[in-house]
């Protein structure tokens, strides 16, 4: 695998910020997660199973919030209650890494210093590795070379091998969204893709072709169905309080989304089975 240096920021001048989401669904399951989280964002897709989601990103625009905190908790908000993986790729001038959310379980990740220096656990990267399913020899080797000293291999670069490994997992992340380039960089090589389009546009869309029915309404694309159901929602409600809590406590934007969608989804979850059928 290359590691050959990357400029950090694409367009010249100091290292830029930003963050990529790859989420490992189709688009239309993931724009109606990505819709409670409030922030505006590009979904289009990222090969034959995979979505990638591209933030404006102002929480870190402004200053008020750290990148890697705020898409960690966007990542865990995005996969509560559903059965797809969200990998959350930032960076910033100090730093760059990822993290890897499914389901309830915590988050792991791994970091490099702006120059490439390693900066995680080896553990982590083989939990990464073995929760999404990745050859245990010939992955691991690729991933185990990121974790060890390269002077030639900058923050930027080992970020896109991390991207390498993923092409095996069936990860095709469009030509242009480059790790290491600003927010606005990637917005802009975003639109220009085919089938990119902001998530709210795209439950404009749904909405204009779903026919209008009085059949009884269904949970949200991608959570839960059957019979633990209702279970699941309520233990959403139950987690998602004191995690919103903690959020505004912090001021921390990611944590505050993440309880957000949790009670959002608990919500949905409960009426979605919890309305009566209507009258034949």
């Amino acid at each position: 695998m290359s590691t050959e240096k990357s400029p950090t920021g694409r367009r010249g001048g100091p290292p830029s910020t930003g963050a990529l989401l790859l989420c490992r669904a189709e688009t239309r399951s993931v724009a109606p997660a990505a819709r409670l989280l409030h922030e505006p964002m590009l979904v289009g897709g990222a090969g034959e199973e995979w979505s990638v989601l591209v933030p404006e990103g102002r929480p870190w625009l402004d200053g008020s919030e750290p990148v890697d905190r705020v898409v960690t908790g966007w990542a865990t908000a995005l996969t509560v209650g559903a059965s797809w993986p969200v990998i959350a790729l930032w960076w910033d001038a100090d730093r760059a890494g990822f993290s890897l959310a499914s389901g309830f379980r915590r988050p792991v990740g791994y970091v490099w210093l702006a120059n490439g220096t390693p900066a995680g656990e080896d553990e982590a990267m083989r939990t990464f590795a073995a929760r999404l399913g990745l050859d245990p020899v010939l992955d691991m080797q690729s991933l185990d070379l990121l974790t060890a000293p390269d002077a030639a291999a900058d923050a930027a670069a080992r970020l896109s091998g991390v991207l390498a490994v993923l092409t095996r997992a069936g990860v095709a992340v469009p030509s242009g969204l480059v790790p290491g380039d600003s927010s606005a960089g990637l917005l802009e090589a975003a639109r220009a893709q085919p089938g990119a389009r902001p998530v709210e546009e795209e439950r404009e869309d749904k909405q204009t072709e779903a026919p209008r029915t009085a059949a009884r309404p269904g949970p949200p694309s991608g959570l839960a169905t059957g019979p633990t159901a209702r279970t699941l929602a309520l233990a959403q409600l139950v987690l998602g309080i004191p995690l919103t809590i903690w959020g505004l406590r912090h001021r921390n934007g990611g944590w505050i989304a993440a309880g957000g969608l949790l009670l959002a989804h608990g919500a949905l979850g409960l009426a979605a089975h919890t309305t009566v059928r209507p009258y034949d």
